[in-house]
């Protein structure tokens, strides 16, 4: 049926990940068209000059995409990548490790590059500026410096945090870019592209993609998320394909609301308004109140709340706004309504 979306037939297998579906190459890449743009016009000034790709830092909320266009600035250039995550490079001797492995050319994704330790970020300093790796050797008054040159590469960094890295070290990267939150069309194009590769049946005439786009926070990653737990539900409760009406049901199952908020999303509002009236409230406060972590409640709750503008960031701490409490359907003191007044 021509409203529907089927099996996508074969693909090209130099555009697809196999096993996450993530593309491979900036055409299939959906959304962050500046930064796409930005991107292509270094790589391509940096193969015309027969140089590696400068050092890349790229920013912004959990599952947008950094990840992936590391690897798709990989596959452009044609080079090598070898990943890793800041939190799992602990001693000075990994990093050389992996440094001294590199090949010319080759990206070194390092992701939650925030989390690296100082020591690491400092090691990484001669290493991007000069491609050399000083190692010392001996201790005391005998110690020496021995610099060992480096292949020219790119080293590509991910963070949720920016102001957790130093500013010499994010200076020392040429390219800074920053992913922001996806639109709902955006990410209808991104549910109706998995489906075919997942070959889901989904109703996109009754708006069934856009049901799930509307929910999934701007993030493709929430998108895909719930598309495959929505063709999980349809499959074992309904007749297997997606509609309108299938999606909604679904997502009500799954306590995802119209906004995309999640039980903990509403529970760190309810915590905010009902515990201390509104706020304002520290995050280490909130983290304690509702059993989880302060980086979590950081990196992937407050950012979207922020955007949906359900949550305000104050000096004093974070506040509940007008329409988080209009949203769950409570009513604010007088004293908060004055204010809004």
């Amino acid at each position: 049926m021509s409203d529907r979306i089927v099996d996508p037939g074969s693909q090209d297998e130099d555009r697809w990940d196999g096993y996450t579906f993530r593309p491979r190459r900036f055409r299939d890449f959906i959304g962050q068209d500046k930064v796409k743009e930005q991107l292509k016009i270094a790589i391509e000034a940096a193969k015309s000059r027969g140089e590696a790709l400068e050092h890349v830092l790229l920013s912004g909320p959990q599952g947008l995409g950094k990840s992936t266009l590391a690897s798709i600035i990989a596959h452009e250039t044609d080079v090598g990548i070898r990943t890793t995550v800041g939190p799992l490079l602990i001693q000075k001797a990994d990093l050389a490790a992996i440094l001294t492995n590199l090949q010319p050319g080759d990206v070194l994704f390092i992701d939650e590059i925030h989390r690296a330790r100082n020591e690491i970020q400092e090691m990484l300093y001669p290493a991007m500026e000069d491609y050399r790796l000083d190692i010392i050797l001996g201790q005391g008054p005998s110690a020496r410096t021995v610099p060992i040159p480096l292949p020219k590469f790119t080293l590509i960094g991910a963070t949720t945090r920016m102001g957790l890295l130093s500013a010499p070290f994010r200076d020392r990267f040429g390219i800074n870019l920053r992913l922001d939150f996806y639109g709902v069309d955006q990410l209808r194009e991104i549910i109706r592209r998995d489906a075919e590769l997942l070959k889901v049946e989904i109703d996109i005439e009754d708006g069934a993609d856009e049901i799930i786009a509307s929910r999934s926070r701007g993030t493709p990653r929430v998108a895909k998320r719930m598309l495959r737990r929505v063709r999980d539900y349809v499959k074992v409760r309904r007749d297997g394909v997606i509609t309108a009406e299938s999606a909604s049901e679904s997502l009500e199952f799954y306590e995802v609301d119209e906004l995309g908020l999640e039980e903990m999303d509403r529970g760190i509002l309810r915590t905010i308004i009902e515990k201390f009236s509104g706020g304002p409230v520290g995050i280490s406060t909130i983290a304690i109140s509702v059993n989880e972590e302060e980086r979590t409640i950081e990196d992937a709750h407050e950012p979207y709340l922020i955007q949906a503008g359900l949550i305000s960031r104050t000096p004093r701490g974070r506040v509940a706004t007008k329409l988080a409490y209009e949203h769950l359907g409570l009513k604010a003191p007088m004293q908060q309504q004055e204010l809004w007044d």
